[in-house]
C-alpha cells in the first residue's frame, strides 16, 4: 500500500489539505498528517494545542507532530504533500525540517506534491530548475528559478504542483495516478459524481 506524508500548519488552506488527504485515502494510500510549527516555536509549544487552525478557522487534528519526524522519515513514505494557504505555506516553506524532507523525498525519486503557495517550498528547498506552478500571488517568487506555467496541474517527473483550492481535485488525482496508476484514478473519480464536462 502506498503511503503519503501530508503536512499541515496554522494557516494551511483547509480545502487543499482535506481534499488531497481524503482523495488519497479513497485510492488506498495510507496517509499521515504532520503538524509543523514555526521554527521560532519549535520545542516551545509541544505541550500546547495539538491542532492546526486553518486559513478559514477550521481546526484540524493531525496524526503526528514535527517532533516525530526527522531526516529518516523519508524511508516511511512514498510521497510528501505541501498544501498552501499564505500563513501555512510560509511556515512550511521556511521550516528547515520541511526543506530537508522535501530534498530527501525528491532525491530519492519519491513524489513531492505542492499546491498554491506551498510551491514556495520548491524554492526554499533548492530543488533544481524545472516546470512548476503555484497560486498567482507567489508567481514572482518562483518564475526566475523555475519554468513557471499557468496550467492547473504541472507534473515534472515526481514533482507535482498546482494552483489553489479550485485545482485541488485535479492535483489530488495526479498524485493518485502517480502512486496507484491510471485505473485507480478512474476508480476514485467515478463515484464522486463530478458534473459532466468537469476538467479533471
Amino acid at each position: 500500500m502506498p503511503s503519503a506524508l501530508v503536512l499541515i500548519a496554522d494557516g494551511t488552506e483547509e480545502m487543499e489539505f482535506t481534499i488531497t488527504y481524503d482523495t488519497l485515502v479513497r485510492a488506498g494510500v495510507k496517509c499521515t498528517s504532520a503538524l509543523i510549527t514555526p521554527s521560532e516555536q519549535s520545542g516551545s509549544n509541544e505541550s500546547g494545542p495539538k491542532y492546526a487552525q486553518g486559513s478559514r478557522g477550521i481546526r484540524i487534528v493531525p496524526d503526528i507532530t514535527q517532533s516525530q519526524l526527522d531526516a529518516s522519515s523519508v524511508e516511511e513514505y512514498d510521497a510528501i504533500v505541501i498544501p498552501g494557504g499564505a500563513k501555512g505555506a510560509e511556515t512550511l516553506s521556511r521550516s528547515p525540517l520541511v526543506q530537508s524532507l522535501v530534498r530527501n523525498f525528491y532525491e530519492k525519486g519519491k513524489y513531492v506534491g505542492m499546491i498554491c503557495a506551498g510551491s514556495l517550498a520548491a524554492k526554499t528547498s533548492q530543488l533544481p530548475r524545472q516546470p512548476l506552478t503555484s497560486h498567482p500571488s507567489v508567481k514572482e517568487d518562483l518564475d526566475k528559478d523555475f519554468e513557471y506555467r499557468d496550467d492547473s496541474v504541472v507534473v515534472s517527473g515526481k514533482l507535482v504542483t498546482s494552483r489553489g483550492p479550485g485545482t485541488t481535485f485535479p492535483f489530488a488525482f495526479a498524485l493518485v495516478e502517480g502512486l496507484c496508476g491510471v485505473e485507480k484514478r478512474k476508480e476514485v473519480i467515478d463515484p464522486m459524481v463530478f458534473p459532466s464536462g468537469t476538467a479533471l
